[in-house]
């Protein structure tokens, strides 16, 4: 929605169809009748069965009916309904399409579930990724590990964005401490995500046991949806002698998020596999230093910004980042300000949309970028 946004604000005609799926329920929203939000027109479609294909006929017979009005077409994730029916409505009305691949293509995320995305790619995904005018990847790391299975070489990165101004005035400290007081004065490592496999929670359980075993008073906060994995968390917890020291708090949203942001002396996301890691930004937003993996694609950025601290999949070098930081405020405050300096320069939208608009440019007129060969880039 900030991407569409984004561009509306530069004048552009910009509408976006999608469904009401919302996991195991629908959203509470008017069906098939577009709705101004924030200058780009909305309009929702009811999904049916099967839903684990997000399937939904209403939205592709719109699609089909509406993509000539347009004069491209941006396709968002991959091995779903819209993807088919979206990639046929547009070579059917003339207009190039881009695809968005959302990290599906990254190795350890195309490895999963083989077998039935093997058949999604025999029956349509293959075609539509080879068709397409481009890919949009939101880093340069996400376009090197997709560009072997993407059968598509043209590509362009434009990040992830936010809009700046939700982070400006962060509610006072406090707050959530207020709301869970088994947490007092101590130091809050935040993780706040989805509760699911590729998150690194099987190493940050371990590793904020062993900050705990070196001395430090210090609580973690697990705050996100349950994805399967809370239960497992909490099993790791307790073998690592932590799970007293952590908090669960299931999902935040809105005041809520930003009151355990302004609260946090840190934060976590150890994860095996990341596109971008919006919600890094949104901590580097409220001033936060952060820890992350080496598979968070925007590490490099980070990692230039001193905006953290960013090291491989393992659970020392995890542990070793988090006491580094406790143990140095003046670093922690310095990778603070770094963090709010690089959202402001590279991740607001209103800063991204610019080149956004020159990939949409580029595509219209025919013109290619193909990936350029890269050095791996180290870290410490």
């Amino acid at each position: 929605m900030g991407m569409a946004r984004a561009m509306a604000r530069r004048g552009h005609e910009v509408a976006i169809y999608t469904t009401n799926f919302n996991g195991a329920d629908d959203l509470d929203v008017p069906l098939g009748v577009p709705m101004d939000s924030g200058g780009v027109a909305v309009t929702y479609f009811p999904v049916h069965a099967p839903r684990f294909w997000e399937t939904c006929f209403p939205l592709g017979r719109a699609l089909r009916a509406d993509a000539g009005k347009f004069d491209l077409m941006h396709l968002h994730s991959l091995y779903m309904y819209h993807d088919r029916a979206g990639a046929a409505a547009a070579r059917s009305a003339g207009i190039p399409y881009i695809v968005r691949p959302n990290g599906t293509l990254d190795p350890y995320i195309f490895r999963r579930r083989r077998i039935r995305k093997a058949i999604f790619e025999w029956w349509f995904q293959n075609r539509v990724l080879e068709q397409a005018a481009a890919l949009h990847y939101t880093t340069a790391d996400e376009w090197r590990l997709a560009a072997p299975v993407a059968r598509n070489p043209y590509g362009f990165v434009v990040p992830n964005g936010l809009d700046t101004d939700e982070f400006a005035d962060l509610p006072a400290k406090g707050a959530f401490r207020a709301q869970h007081p088994e947490i007092g004065d101590r130091p809050i490592i935040l993780f706040l995500g989805r509760l699911n496999f590729k998150k690194g929670l099987d190493l940050l359980a371990p590793a904020f046991g062993q900050v705990l075993a070196a001395g430090h008073d210090a609580h973690l906060v697990i705050a996100g949806p349950d994805d399967d994995m809370a239960d497992k968390t909490r099993g790791w917890l307790s073998a690592a002698g932590a799970l007293d020291r952590t908090t669960f708090t299931g999902m935040i949203t809105g005041g809520e998020k930003l009151s355990a942001l302004a609260d946090a002396a840190m934060f976590v996301l150890p994860s095996y596999s990341e596109n971008f890691g919006i919600v890094v930004a949104e901590a580097m937003a409220c001033g936060l230093p952060v820890v992350i993996s080496d598979a968070v694609n925007i590490w490099p950025e980070v990692q230039a910004a001193a905006a953290g601290l960013v090291g491989p999949c393992d659970i020392e070098k995890t542990a070793l980042n988090i006491t580094q930081i406790l143990e140095n405020p003046g670093l922690a405050a310095d990778m603070g300000a770094n963090g709010v300096r690089l959202v402001r320069e590279r991740y607001s939208w209103d800063g991204i949309a610019p080149t956004l608009e020159k990939a949409y440019e580029d595509v219209l007129a025919g013109r290619h970028s193909e990936l350029k060969p890269s050095h791996d880039r180290g870290h410490d």
